[in-house]
């Protein structure tokens, strides 16, 4: 995903000389490469100076550009989390802050390095915006719109290598819109990021045992598409959540406030991560089956 990105990244920059990218410590590789060496001028690397990748791109906004700052998500949000409140989110500049490697996708690093409270934070700044694709190419779909948008800062959480193609057949992307991947009838799952991937093998052994499923992504997390999911939860007779955050402040939580709002009578289970740390020494998929989160868990559960 994160060659998605920098692919986009870099088209947009060739189309548009106000396109800058501040990376915090970040190599550049493949497009990034191509961006740094036919860019220099708009290629600012701080260095493990977060606080300052932030503030040069308030300046760069401040000046009409259209800056990207980017590096490992605990680092693009967590360490310069007061810059971005004040610099950007106070005066709504369109800075996009990409948080690479999202969840707990750098899952051998530790803590430090796992963003799994991520949208929450995000989303409860004002002005903030924040999208998580879930496969390349809604990657990059995203990242064509954060070069060319001026609502103001968003927040863009991004995996980072080997995600699957998932959209190559989905309906088009629209931000602040869910998008679905799949139509059915009895249930419909709704997902986000790179857990998708987890989603459609839930998707997939539901419709082997006879039912017929839906399957969608809420690619924009802030602002909500509170009437597509309220069309879900009254239509579908079952719903099922399943995203690679916290327990509070992501989408179930939101989703579960939307249901009870408009009163809806369908089944609907939630899938997160636990809320806590969890010292699971493996890969990705170790860490999420540590947190509870596996296909046969979840199927063990809805099925």
């Amino acid at each position: 995903m994160r060659n998605a990105f920098s692919e986009a990244l870099y088209e947009q920059a060739s189309a548009n000389p106000d396109v800058y990218i501040v990376v915090a410590d970040i190599s550049p590789a493949g497009s990034m490469a191509k961006f740094s060496s036919q860019y220099p001028e708009r290629f600012i690397n701080v260095g493990v100076a977060e606080q300052s990748m932030i503030g040069i791109a308030a300046g760069l906004a401040l000046k009409g550009c259209q800056p990207f700052a980017y590096t490992i998500a605990t680092f693009s949000l967590y360490r310069p989390f007061e810059m971005i409140r004040d610099d950007l989110c106070y005066q709504n500049l369109p800075v996009t802050v990409v948080g690479m490697g999202g969840g707990v996708i750098y899952s051998t690093l530790g803590g430090t390095h796992h963003a799994q409270e991520d949208i929450a934070i995000a989303g409860a700044i004002p002005n903030m915006q924040v999208v998580v694709p879930c496969d390349p190419l809604e990657c990059a779909e995203a990242t064509r719109w954060c070069a060319q948008q001026k609502n103001g800062p968003v927040y863009l959480r991004i995996g980072k290598a080997g995600e699957p193609v998932l959209t190559k057949d989905a309906e088009p992307w629209q931000f602040g819109k869910l998008r679905y991947l799949r139509r059915g009838a009895d249930v419909c799952i709704l997902t986000y990021g790179v857990i998708s991937g987890m989603a459609v093998k839930v998707a997939d052994q539901l419709q082997a045992r006879g039912k017929s499923v839906a399957l969608a992504t809420v690619h924009t997390l802030k602002p909500l598409d509170r009437e597509g999911i309220a069309e879900v939860l009254m239509r579908y007779a079952q719903v099922i959540v399943i995203e690679e955050h916290a327990p509070q402040g992501g989408l179930a939580p939101q989703c579960k406030q939307i249901a009870w709002d408009i009163r809806a009578n369908c089944r609907l289970d939630t899938f997160t991560l636990q809320d806590a740390f969890i010292h699971n020494y493996g890969s990705h998929d170790d860490l999420l089956a540590a947190h509870g989160l596996s296909p046969e868990r979840i199927l063990s559960i809805v099925a």
